[in-house]
């Protein structure tokens, strides 16, 4: 499928044209790709800019997916893949990609500009079952919260996905932080029960 709001290096314009294009302040960076700086960046074209490093056979997860969806301003420097259930493909052999082998059932991914990406239930799912094996540095609670104020209910959507999952790492802690931040939820809610 073809953008028109999305140009990659060698398909309507060259590298060098793209980076005068930006030098100009015409195009911005998004992903993997250039859009029109007075153009909105979506969802549909953050992910779709994407379509050159993620193969049909692989879904984007974790913080590349919280990118798309908008809770993080700037991309991962590597993309998460991982593999989807039921599809076959070739390895991804890119050192812009860490591809993960565990098939992700296909009821946990959205299609989004062409291209496959967990739904924001697993994606916030498996930024809680990350903070444990984060550095002490990085913040993923950012992306966490981000990912928390995209939709009530989406803490309760997360703790089922992962009730439902089997052989996940990290899934415990992950169930009990999600319940904490649905029970911290309610006693804001039930303190301030009229918000205007």
């Amino acid at each position: 499928m073809s953008w028109p709001f999305l140009y990659f290096a060698g398909d309507r314009l060259s590298l060098a044209e793209l980076a005068c294009a930006r030098l100009d302040g015409d195009v911005v960076e998004i992903g993997d790709a250039y859009m029109p700086a007075d153009a909105v960046e979506t969802r549909e074209l953050r992910a779709a800019s994407l379509a050159g490093c993620v193969p049909s056979a692989l879904a984007v997860t974790r913080l590349s997916a919280a990118w798309v969806y908008g809770a993080q301003a700037e991309p991962p420097s590597r993309h998460t893949l991982q593999r989807r259930a039921g599809v076959r493909g070739r390895p991804t052999l890119d050192v812009r990609v860490e591809c993960r082998e565990q098939p992700i059932s296909a009821d946990d991914l959205d299609c989004i500009g062409g291209v496959w990406i967990t739904s924001p239930a697993r994606t916030l799912a498996d930024l809680v079952r990350l903070r444990p094996e984060r550095a002490a540095g990085d913040d993923i609670d950012a992306p966490i919260e981000a990912m928390l104020a995209v939709r009530p209910g989406l803490a309760h959507e997360a703790l089922d996905v992962l009730t439902r999952s089997q052989g996940l790492r990290f899934k415990r802690p992950a169930m009990t932080e999600l319940r904490r931040r649905i029970r911290a939820a309610r006693t804001a809610q039930a303190a301030d029960p009229d918000p205007a």
